[in-house]
């Protein structure tokens, strides 16, 4: 009998590369705008090999940014990328259609939710707060839970000790098959592939495949 349903944060519930996409357009466009001289199309692509290199999550990836383009940092140039790409991000943070219903409808029927994500755990809390889901999830696991990325066993381990339930007892959601189903399909977890965040990618035999998530409840039934 299913127990708990554990998603994946990033494409999963939210659009989380399309919000990264147009934030670093905007943070572009308003550092030209401030004197970096450079055409937009070379520095999106020179900020996306970085992110590449370094993680989307690198906190300091306007400074190294500058440095590879400029070799120094002016820092009006580099503060106005910070607020735009911080505004567009702010303005963004919405869930995928249905998801709130979905979460909500699964909380009534007495599933337990979890995230299992590697992101920082203050990102990834600001998420869901920003998108008021937040009361939605029992358990929340991030990166500084185990310190190990899926497909690591570790933070799905610690959802299971948190949501008192057994691997097979748990479904596992998310977009990105080489962390998120392999690392559930080692432990045992009957898995779902959100098709929507990652519509290019092999499933790597998860067991469901869904294009919308409200195609969860039909799967619980």
């Amino acid at each position: 009998m299913l127990k708990a349903i554990i998603f994946d944060l990033d494409n999963t519930l939210i659009d989380f590369m399309r919000m990264k996409k147009l934030s670093c357009d905007a943070a572009i466009t308003a550092m030209i705008g401030a004197g970096l001289n450079v055409k937009k199309g070379k520095a999106i692509k020179e900020l996306f090999s970085l992110y590449d290199k370094y993680g989307l999550e690198e906190k300091t990836i306007f400074q190294k940014f500058l440095k590879k383009l400029t070799k120094n940092i002016d820092y009006e140039v580099l503060a106005s990328g910070i607020v735009a790409y911080r505004r567009v991000r702010a303005g963004f943070l919405e869930p995928y259609p249905h998801v709130i219903a979905a979460l909500f409808e699964l909380k009534r029927r007495g599933i337990k939710l979890a995230i299992v994500s590697d992101a920082p755990r203050l990102k990834a809390w600001i998420r869901l707060v920003s998108m008021k889901i937040n009361h939605l999830f029992d358990v929340v696991v991030a990166f500084e839970d185990t310190k190990e990325f899926k497909p690591s066993a570790k933070p799905f381990e610690v959802a299971f000790r948190k949501l008192k339930v057994k691997p097979y007892e748990c479904l596992m959601v998310g977009d990105r098959p080489e962390r998120d189903i392999k690392g559930a399909k080692k432990l045992g977890m009957p898995t779902c592939f959100a098709k929507y965040g990652n519509p290019k990618a092999n499933p790597l035999g998860a067991d469901y495949e869904i294009d919308d998530i409200k195609e969860l409840l039909e799967i619980v039934e």
